[in-house]
């Protein structure tokens, strides 16, 4: 590997880092508010501070893996990796024990069900972000991070968070979270895939 590559992989695993970091932080006021859609709106401050310091998100990124080269499934590796990292610092210095509750429900579910849950949630994701890229507005985070979070639909990088907070490294508990990372993906491609083919051609 060349120090272009290795430099090219250590400032995207910091800024992994950091987006896991900022998620967890969303996590620890969702846990910590007794009110479910005032933490459910609070939480945003995860994704907010993602698109808005340009860190590096599985959710918001795996949308645009059918865009890329093969070569950016490496970056999507690191990406976890340093999503994790952080994940697991916040959630070791913030033990919650609503969170043991929180994931006993989510090891509850069906391997099926875990994997519609995280479509849904990627869908979500994939508007949130991409409406940013566009737009350049943060609207829609306001919008589909409480939508994911009410409606109970699984994003994996959050349940990084609740797992590591809760003390729960199993082997289930890794299952659990890498159903939801294929959810999450299969839904955070399916809106760039299809609106490749959804269209009419524009006119020359």
């Amino acid at each position: 590997m060349s120090c272009e590559s290795r430099g090219h992989y250590w400032r995207c695993l910091m800024r992994a880092f950091l987006a896991g970091v900022s998620i967890s932080i969303g996590g620890c006021v969702y846990l910590a508010t007794d009110v479910k859609w005032v933490g459910a709106v609070l939480f945003s401050v995860g994704l907010l501070t993602v698109v808005a310091f340009r860190l590096d998100l599985y959710t918001g990124k795996a949308g645009y893996i059918v865009e890329n080269p093969p070569s950016f499934l490496k970056d999507i590796a690191v990406i976890i990796a340093g999503n994790f990292v952080g994940c697991l610092l916040v959630g070791l210095m913030m033990p919650y024990p609503v969170a043991i509750d929180c994931v006993d429900t989510k090891l509850s579910y069906e391997w099926y069900t875990t994997i519609f849950k995280g479509v849904m949630c990627g869908i979500l994701m994939f508007i949130a972000v991409d409406f940013f890229k566009q737009r350049q507005s943060f609207l829609a985070i306001f919008f589909c991070v409480p939508v994911f979070i009410l409606a109970g639909f699984e994003h994996s990088i959050a349940d990084m968070f609740y797992f590591c907070s809760a003390r729960m490294f199993t082997p289930e508990a890794l299952v659990f979270i890498a159903l939801v990372l294929l959810g999450n993906a299969i839904g955070c491609m399916l809106i760039p895939f299809c609106r490749k083919y959804m269209y009419d051609p524009q006119p020359e």
